[in-house]
């Protein structure tokens, strides 16, 4: 008899997660291991990767790493013809690569601005596309977004705001054109401030502000966004696309 726990199960599957050298994409790949799942790292530096799949081994998973910059097309189609390749299979996505910039909107050059959607939203569409061509019917793609796309920060971020609203955009419209014959469930998490190596080096002072607009007053664990990513790369969310689930301390709804 299956029980509900069995549900967030990931046996026999295969996930894909990119950004995966460290931080929140790091804990995504370990988390999906501990589930069952093989797992396909990808992110730009090599190094990293190597230390997340020492983690994923030691669980008894199968683990492939694939330098990757997702800006490229091109590269992204190689991670996922490595994955399929090496493991058969691809059922779970996890577009995680992601930068950020904090500059004032007059003094924010356009190549800047470009670099950020560059990677946070075009790098989750490309990877999208390539998962989606080998993905079977169940698979899902979980789009790591942020509770800036949702509500507006107190420090000057338009290019990393303008991606992950925009990635929230990208997964209603892929949810839709992927829910039919090809049976592709699409969402994404808005993950609020987690205690990362990232949130470890901002100031006392710019940290306070953000806690401010937290109804729970303080940050997020890694395995609090673990647990949300489970539910919607597994079949616990089998009815559940184009939603985004806001991690966030209860930022967006206050």
């Amino acid at each position: 008899m299956t029980t509900v726990l069995d549900l967030f199960r990931l046996d026999g599957r295969v996930a894909v997660v990119t950004g995966a050298s460290s931080g929140l994409g790091a804990g995504f790949a370990i988390a999906l291991a501990e589930a069952g799942a093989d797992v396909v790292l990808g992110a730009r530096r090599a190094e990293g990767l190597a230390e997340t799949a020492v983690a994923v081994e030691k669980l008894g998973r199968q683990c492939v790493t694939v330098p990757t910059d997702v800006t490229s097309p091109e590269q992204c189609t190689a991670l996922v013809e490595r994955a399929v390749e090496s493991l058969g299979r691809v059922d779970v996505l996890v577009n995680n690569a992601g930068v950020s910039a904090v500059v004032p909107a007059l003094r924010e050059d356009p190549d800047t601005f470009r670099s950020v959607v560059d990677v946070n939203l075009m790098g989750a569409y490309w990877m999208s596309q390539a998962c989606a061509r080998v993905m079977a019917p169940g698979s899902a793609i979980v789009n790591v977004a942020s509770v800036l796309g949702l509500v507006a920060s107190s420090l000057p971020q338009a290019a990393y705001s303008a991606s992950k609203a925009g990635l929230l955009g990208l997964t209603r419209d892929l949810s839709q054109q992927w829910a039919g014959r090809r049976g592709i469930r699409v969402n994404a998490i808005a993950p609020g401030f987690v205690a990362t190596d990232m949130i470890a080096e901002m100031s006392e002072e710019n940290l306070g502000t953000f806690l401010a607009h937290s109804p729970l007053g303080r940050l997020g664990t890694q395995r609090e966004l673990d647990a949300a990513l489970l539910f919607l790369a597994s079949p616990a969310s089998g009815y559940v696309t184009g939603t985004t689930l806001a991690v966030d301390g209860g930022m967006s709804g206050h």
